[in-house]
């Protein structure tokens, strides 16, 4: 080979192996920092697509697994409702069977019977509060809205507004109201008048309206007289007070105006100006106080669902959800029977205040107290199928992140040494090209 300096052909060969040398100990160096094994499609395609998509299954498996929890923690909440009910259940039978017998009177068999009512509206309660997340899990819930539209100008509640004093209303006993046997609650309602008594007082009623009665279903009134401009708790520019009508189920916020509107009336004769009645009432006398009455509306989301879908596992297939049946256990639907056929808790007939009441009654308790378990029953049926789903995921993602792993996670060990090899050889390349670039300038002793 010709012996030149222009062309270094040594130096060319060690560059373009010190160039390979040290892409390849980048490429280990990246793997090593990154502790994969495919960095990139170009290390292993079909490995980086497998791996992938076993991520993805391993991730949307935990996530089944959080799944499945909570669908526990659901069932327990319901157990736990249940289980109070049962109690609840057991008390009544106790009280029906004491009523049961001859020697009591009439009086006694009151007293009983009022607390056997009771306890049977708390079954309602518990029934209609217990849920998880907003999921009605025992029974329907008392969740009722106002309709707001009733406050639109013309509308049926049009003198409710704030320029009479009316800033807010609140419902405070979702079950008082849900009580109403229609699933729209559009005829039930309030009313609010607002009168003058003979003595000076300045009363205001709230009468409540269910399943439009003819008669109010209830009436509260609360003496507002202090409220008039002047008195004692006459309400400031700017401020707010709240009036609480309890036995309704109701609570107002009210104005500054509010004060103005109890002196207005106070300031009638014989009631010519109370609120309610007065067809020219106001500053400007163009309030028409008898469109003082707001109807109700349901909240449908509150409804108890025949089932609960979960998902509990990574795909979209019906495999991978397990469905939750949910059975009503309020008054209505207890002591039905296993056929649904017979007098549930909640009949009329189901009355202790008589000795044959009383004996009927321990009849359908009994029953209830049945339906009762068979519904509690369900739920720790599907609380034992959870619990196997729960460890069926667990078992299936330690094997898919097992087989992510064999695919792209790095064996240390043995990249360190290829990383050491490189490395060697990048620091032989170095010394090799430094040492091809020195062969020119044994030419030039040829010159000397």
């Amino acid at each position: 080979m010709a012996l030149n300096i222009i062309s270094n052909y040594a130096a060319n060969v060690a560059h373009r192996n010190l160039s390979a040398s040290d892409e390849m100990a980048t490429r280990s160096l990246s793997k090593l920092s990154s502790g994969t094994r495919v960095v990139s499609a170009r290390d292993d395609a079909a490995s980086m697509a497998i791996g992938a998509r076993l991520n993805a299954t391993t991730q949307a498996l935990k996530t089944a697994t959080v799944n499945v929890g909570q669908a526990n923690s659901m069932l327990q909440i319901a157990d736990g409702g249940m289980a109070t009910i049962d109690d609840v259940l057991v008390r009544m039978k106790t009280l029906a069977v004491q009523a049961s017998s001859g020697n009591l009177s009439g009086t006694e068999r009151g007293f009983l019977n009022d607390e056997f009512d009771e306890l049977r509206n708390e079954i309602d309660r518990i029934a209609s509060s217990t849920n998880f997340n907003g999921i009605q899990l025992l029974g329907d819930g008392g969740d009722v809205a106002i309709e707001f539209g009733d406050l639109a100008s013309g509308a049926g509640g049009a003198a409710l507004v704030p320029a009479t004093g009316f800033d807010g209303f609140a419902i405070t006993d979702n079950n008082y109201w849900a009580t109403d046997s229609d699933t729209d609650l559009t005829d039930s309602s309030f009313s609010v008048e607002i009168n003058e008594l003979a003595s000076g007082q300045v009363i205001m009623t709230v009468s409540t309206s269910i399943d439009g009665g003819t008669a109010a279903d209830r009436t509260q009134s609360i003496d507002v007289s202090d409220y008039a401009s002047g008195g004692t708790t006459a309400i400031s520019a700017g401020e707010n007070a709240t009036l609480n009508f309890d036995e309704l189920g109701l609570s107002f916020t009210v104005n500054t105006n509010f004060s103005a509107t109890v002196s207005e009336v106070g300031a009638g004769t014989g009631g010519s100006q109370d609120f309610g009645s007065d067809t020219a009432f106001g500053a400007g006398n163009n309030i028409d106080t008898t469109n003082n009455t707001v109807t109700m509306a349901a909240d449908n989301g509150q409804q108890l669902a025949n089932s609960i879908e979960f998902q509990v596992g990574g795909g979209n297939t019906a495999n991978d959800r397990l469905s939750i049946d949910l059975t009503a256990v309020d008054s209505s639907a207890l002591g039905q029977g296993s056929n649904g056929t017979e007098i549930a808790l909640n009949d009329a007939s189901v009355d202790i205040s008589t000795a044959a009441g009383a004996q009927l009654s321990v009849e359908v308790v009994t029953r209830a107290i049945d339906d009762l378990q068979r519904a509690r029953a369900a739920v720790g049926t599907s609380q034992n199928r959870l619990d196997f789903a729960g460890q069926n995921l667990a078992s299936t993602q330690e094997n898919t992140e097992s087989a992510r792993s064999t695919l792209l996670d790095l064996d240390v060990a043995a990249e360190m040494t290829n990383f050491t090899s490189k490395q060697i050889l990048v620091q032989s390349g170095v010394a090799m090209l430094a040492q091809a670039n020195q062969m020119p300038q044994n030419l030039l002793r040829l010159l000397q």
